[in-house]
């Protein structure tokens, strides 16, 4: 059996740490690491809506994503690009898939997701923690009564499968991303429903066995960084 570049098991996360309220001055923020991978997410509660949702009585999330320069091992440049572009539009769509807009009120919550280190996973990262940064910007507007009570619906979080040299790989490094024949980010919530999976052959498709195997192994990664942030919000539910 060929060995991990760090030794972890198939079905193994990579040690992953949230620090919580990392930022003091804003309503929400987590700084998670996932094995080298680090992401700083912040939340930020504006009290407006896009032109779009204007008078029709419910709020809106929604997220940006970027890389530092030196995030990986040559620098790129800080100009937001069709990728990330594409990262944080899934970012926003997962936060609001476990949301009431309409308990939120006429208001926007930005949750800015920066990678401080890429080694594979970071749009995985940047979902687990914003869920964490976001949890707390409502609990903010909660104790200052300008939202419901009942904003948040589930957990959320995110986890990178695959195959490699044959063999199906949960939460891939950098190194293991390179080598994929198979690629696959898998978002879902705390109950265990799928909010979006992504999946791509790099070189020969896949089958249906093939894609439950994936799933089934996303699925209980998913479940382990969940406790981890019930564990962190002290809470069984959000």
């Amino acid at each position: 059996m060929i060995e991990r570049p760090d030794g972890r098991r198939p079905d193994q996360l990579r040690p992953v740490r949230i620090h919580r309220r990392y930022l003091p001055h804003a309503e929400g923020s987590a700084l998670i690491s996932v094995g080298q991978t680090r992401v700083l997410c912040a939340a930020t509660v504006e009290e407006s809506v896009p032109s779009f949702l204007r008078g029709q009585g419910q709020g809106w999330i929604t997220a940006e994503y970027a890389m530092l320069p030196r995030a990986t091992q040559e620098r790129t440049s800080r100009r937001t690009g069709g990728r990330s572009m594409e990262i944080q539009r899934l970012i926003g769509r997962s936060l609001r898939a476990i949301t009431d807009l309409e308990q939120l009120g006429g208001r926007t919550i930005i949750v800015d997701c920066d990678v401080l280190q890429a080694d594979g996973g970071t749009r995985s990262a940047a979902i687990t923690g914003a869920f964490v940064a976001l949890y707390d910007a409502v609990r903010w507007l909660q104790k200052r009564h300008l939202c419901g009570q009942e904003v948040v619906s589930d957990f959320l979080a995110a986890v990178s499968v695959g195959q490699v040299s044959g063999r199906m790989i949960l939460d891939l490094c950098y190194q293991e991303d390179l080598a994929a024949g198979v690629d696959m980010n898998v978002v879902m919530t705390g109950s265990g429903r799928f909010v979006e999976v992504q999946g791509t052959a790099e070189e020969d498709p896949f089958s249906r066995r093939q894609m439950d195997e994936m799933l089934s192994l996303a699925r209980r990664g998913i479940q382990e960084l969940v406790s981890a942030q019930k564990k962190l919000l002290k809470v069984n539910q959000p």
